[in-house]
């Protein structure tokens, strides 16, 4: 596991065996995790998606505490998979980091409790798998605009977006943060904490 730039994202990039029989790789380990991220991940919910050409869901997040981590993989076609720092106070705070995500390399990304997660579909069925820390809670989840132009996720060209009513409605970044929905960077490094290691921030 590779950790990106923005603190508390990891991607897994395994190495994938093929032969006449077709390929086999390891999705998920909890030991090269745990040793990796220096805590464990708790499965309470696995989600499946599909989305067509051009589709854009997200950004999304969940109040902290409890949060919710994700750990995403692409199993048909591709998608651009975006993580967002929006923990107030954070030193990396606004700023967005992107990773293809396919059925080729079937790389997975590690979304820590706190940040914002989206993704865009780059081809027609592409499937999303993902498992999460913990279940969903309408009531403690919130979303920013994908497309908020302070924010500047750099979205690939060419593509006609289409966004759920819920993501098209969402505030931006700064009005997120002025209505006081974004979580603490040190109530995340607290959880991060609980959870095992305090290296996810």
């Amino acid at each position: 596991m590779r950790q990106l730039g923005i603190a508390g994202t990891w991607v897994h990039e395994p190495k994938v065996f093929t032969d006449a029989r077709g390929a086999f790789h390891e999705w998920f380990r909890e030991d090269e995790f745990a040793t990796a991220t220096g805590r464990s991940l708790r499965l309470a919910q696995a989600n499946y998606s599909v989305s067509v050409r051009g589709t854009v869901r997200g950004v999304h997040f969940a109040d902290v505490p409890p949060g919710q981590a994700k750990y995403v993989s692409c199993v048909r076609g591709a998608v651009l998979d975006v993580v967002v720092d929006i923990r107030v106070g954070s030193p990396t705070f606004g700023t967005w980091e992107g990773v293809r995500l396919d059925d080729v390399d079937h790389a997975s990304v590690f979304v820590s409790e706190g940040l914002g997660h989206a993704f865009m579909a780059l081809t027609d069925d592409a499937t999303v798998v993902y498992v999460c820390s913990e279940g969903y809670a309408p009531a403690r989840e919130h979303a920013i605009h994908p497309l908020d132009p302070e924010l500047g996720i750099r979205w690939p060209g060419g593509y006609r977006r289409l966004l759920s009513d819920k993501d098209a409605q969402a505030p931006t970044l700064a009005q997120a943060k002025e209505r006081g929905l974004l979580p603490a960077y040190e109530d995340c490094l607290a959880l991060y904490g609980e959870a095992g290691g305090g290296r996810a921030g």
